[in-house]
């Protein structure tokens, strides 16, 4: 018998976060910057680090102490500065409260804090967007003259040359200073990326140009700049000739790619927008109500940071509840759609619970407190945005994941060049003379291939391959009414094969209406016509949705409509009246209706049947002056589909997707709709952190998603989703927090966005390959010093041409 020691080991137990903190992060330009960041704070012990490049911010979990100064340290460390804008610290309600968790939010994720700063994480630099226009604008004028002056001899006056140099010295220097800043932290680090590339062909034309014009013979006045397809391999000294400037070459690339970077920027700008958005949403002001010790009531208008736990407010008809409650005192219907995204008002009384930000439609509330400031649901939408948004991995950017590879070589091949060309002019190989030393002539052919290697390779065309064919391809799909937010995107749509679609103001319009009419007189024309009106007439002084969609139909099938007195209205069950020969008339919920009088059985089966295929239904009663009420008919209400759905839908399939119906309501209206539309799976009574956790479910397994929506409950999921697709018709917060926004408001705009954006994307890697093609190809030829770097930045410029044709094929995709 073997008895147990201490030796053996304890239960393996899941580490509980001490918190979260986040922080942004100044200076990253690309996925390596990214790396860099996660690898030195994930060194620190019991850190976990995931940096996102679009909102240019680092998410850290906490599992061991760590101070602020040794994250920003670390964060230091890889090159770049940050500070810390949000801390997270659970408590010990972390799993109470049915699964929700309870935070105590500390600094700058203060319940205050949290309602302002965390809505700017996106901009650790608030005006850097103006700087980097400053650049551009300074660069473009400059740049203009330069080109002209270089490229059209004919234009050539004496002294032009010296004219060209003093305009394109603030261009590789000042402006281009954002690009010499990254190349240098990069090398450092001891790794490359676009601009270590774009540094050293800005740096390498420039002070080639500035040696020619100073100390080789191309600052004489009168001088102009006549191309030779191959360089005199004599050199100046012996042949006449003049080294070349390439003053224009450095000035089109830093004012190309400043373009390119600027807008960058503004794409890193906007991510932010959805959470300042979602912020937005919530009421600023509250109406206390403070009762007295007499028990008489008084009522002011506060800030909504004065509320606290336990305060009692009113809400008023028509206005936002100002935080997450339970109701007192009145009864009312409120619109949730910011929740649930589903049009039909939920009927609350005293002991319901209210949330925050939804819209009180009819009656007065009066409600107590229960949560405030970051604890509340809106605030817990905000986190989820957030949160889905810093935990997507960046899609690293094509040209930099070439650029890894292609700079260390063209730079490698730089200096090749150089050395064996001055060895062979050393050996007498050009001079024909051996051991007489090198002449200024063998120097200058030396430098002269070289300088046409990293010239032919300079990244003009690389720089110009994605920003011009998403500059076209979003111009076409704004024309088919669908934006798209910036290259990043592309990837995604190429291997998307599973597309969650949200029911409300998605497939369906987000609007009640009155889909069927029965009487219980039978299949009557008339009847139908009759209960319509009636209903019509009584619901007209009433402002709730399903009564305004009642009104609606009434008067578009037409006819006379009774006159109503005495309306009555009984706030989240129904309304009454009376008509002019004394008959008493209500309308309302089947349960309401049937207290206040008999419903015979086949309108009683008419509201079954019609509520089992999720309709909401209303009775229409009639009965004598002094009688009960008889209920007389039944109207059922439903989101109506959109003409297009089914349609979007088969196009979808076609595209190898698989649609997937993700909506709150009910099973019964969900199934209902994905029958009329073609879908077969369905997901049905999903809040907010069930459509997220359904989105991360679908990649676990393998498939990539793309989610369409339009609501403020479909923002995180729009978020988490490898490809987010906004209805332009639904809420700012979906919007923002989407990739792509279809803005018409037609779903059949969601598969043809994918397939715009495929094209694009299949456009840009051909624009890839023709700008290496012509590069790579000549690089040879330049080593050989068989290129004149006059010719290589010609052929350059050949490249960007066709990048720029295969673009505009767009057009007309």
């Amino acid at each position: 018998m073997t008895t147990p020691t201490h030796d053996t080991p304890p239960p393996p137990h899941r580490v509980e976060p001490l918190g979260e903190i986040d922080l942004a992060v100044e200076g990253m330009t690309c996925a390596s910057c990214v790396a860099r960041v996660e690898r030195k704070l994930s060194r620190l012990p019991g850190v976990t680090a995931e940096v996102n490049l679009a909102l240019e911010q680092a998410h850290v979990v906490l599992t061991e102490p760590a101070s602020d100064d040794e994250l920003l340290a670390a964060v230091a460390s890889a090159g770049y500065t940050a500070r810390v804008i949000g801390r997270e610290v659970p408590t010990a309600e972390h799993d109470s409260h049915d699964g929700h968790h309870g935070h105590h939010h500390a600094n700058d994720y203060s319940a205050d804090a949290a309602d302002h700063d965390a809505s700017d994480l996106s901009a650790p630099v608030a005006d850097r967007g103006t700087v980097l226009r400053r650049r551009l604008v300074v660069a473009s004028i400059l740049t203009l003259p330069v080109l002209v002056l270089s490229m059209v001899p004919p234009l050539q006056f004496a002294g032009w040359q010296w004219v060209v140099a003093a305009l394109t010295l603030p261009v590789v220097t000042w402006a281009a200073w954002p690009f010499h800043v990254a190349a240098a932290r990069a090398g450092r680090h001891g790794s490359s990326t676009m601009d270590t590339l774009v540094s050293l062909g800005v740096i390498a034309a420039s002070l080639w140009s500035l040696w020619a014009l100073v100390l080789g013979g191309a600052g004489m006045i009168g001088m102009r700049m006549e191309p030779t397809l191959v360089p005199r391999l004599g050199g100046a000294g012996e042949h006449g000739g003049m080294p070349e400037l390439y003053f224009e070459v450095a000035a089109v690339v830093v004012t190309f790619l400043l373009a390119g970077r600027y807008a960058e920027h503004r794409a890193r700008r906007s991510s932010g927008d959805a959470l300042r958005s979602l912020l937005e949403l919530g009421a600023k002001e509250a109406v206390l109500v403070e009762t007295a010790a007499d028990g008489t009531r008084t009522e002011r208008s506060v800030p909504i940071g004065d509320l606290a736990v336990g305060d009692l407010f009113a809400v008023r008809p028509g206005g936002a509840i100002a935080t997450d409650g339970e109701v007192v005192e009145g009864r009312s219907a409120v619109d949730t759609s910011l929740l649930t995204g589903e049009p039909v008002p939920v009927d609350v009384g005293p002991g319901d619970t209210v949330t925050g930000a939804t819209v009180n439609t009819s009656g007065a509330l009066l409600v107590r407190a229960t949560r405030i400031g970051s604890d509340t649901a809106l605030a817990q939408i905000s986190r989820l945005v957030s949160r889905a948004q810093t935990g997507k991995a960046p899609v690293q950017r094509l040209a930099d994941r070439i650029s890894a590879v292609f700079v260390p070589i063209v730079v490698l091949l730089a200096l090749a060049t150089l050395g064996v060309w001055l060895t062979i002019g050393a050996l007498g190989g050009t001079s024909g003379q051996s051991g007489q030393g090198l002449s200024t002539g063998e120097v200058q052919v030396a430098f002269t291939a070289a300088v046409a290697v990293l010239i032919i390779a300079c990244p003009c065309a690389l720089g110009l391959a994605t920003p011009t064919a998403l500059l076209v391809g979003t111009g076409r799909g704004a024309r088919l009414g669908i934006l798209i937010k910036g290259p990043e995107i592309l990837e995604a749509t190429r291997r998307v094969d599973v597309a969650v679609l949200d029911k409300t103001g998605t497939i369906t319009a987000g609007r009640m209406a009155v889909t069927e009419v029965a009487a219980a007189r039978g299949d009557d024309d008339a009847a139908r016509a009759e209960v319509l009106a009636l209903a019509g007439a009584l619901e007209r002084s009433s402002e709730h949705p399903i009564a305004r969609a009642v009104v609606a139909a009434a008067e578009t099938a037409g006819g006379a409509a009774p006159e109503v007195t005495d309306f009555d209205s009984a706030a989240g069950f129904g309304v009454s009246g009376r008509l002019t020969d004394g008959a008493r008339v209500a309308v309302g919920r089947p349960g309401w209706i049937a207290e206040q009088g008999e419903v015979p059985a086949v309108v009683g089966d008419a509201v079954a049947r019609l509520e089992a295929t999720g309709a909401t239904t209303v009775v229409l009663a009639r009965g004598d002056a002094g009688g009960a009420l008889t209920a007389i008919g039944v109207i059922a209400l439903a989101d109506e589909i959109k003409e297009t759905s089914r349609e979007a839908v088969a196009e979808l399939v076609a595209l190898g997707i698989e649609p997937v119906l993700l909506t709150g309501d009910q099973e019964a209206a969900a199934r209902t709709v994905a029958d009329a539309v073609g879908i077969e799976r369905v997901v049905a009574g999903v809040l907010p952190e069930g459509k997220v956790a359904e989105v991360e479910r679908l990649q676990a397994a393998g498939r990539v998603v793309a989610m369409v929506g339009d609501g403020v409950n479909d923002a995180a999921a729009l978020a988490q989703a490898d490809l987010g697709l906004a209805m332009g018709t639904g809420t700012d917060v979906a919007i923002e927090a989407s990739d792509l926004t279809l803005v018409r408001g037609d779903l059949r705009s969601a598969p043809r966005a994918i397939a715009l954006s495929r094209r694009t994307l299949r456009v840009i890697k051909q624009n890839l390959f023709w700008a290496f093609a012509y590069n790579v190809a000549a690089i040879p030829l330049a080593a050989l010093a068989l290129l004149n770097p006059m010719i290589a930045g010609a052929a350059m410029a050949a490249s960007s041409v066709i990048v720029v044709t295969n673009s505009l094929r767009l057009r007309s995709a």
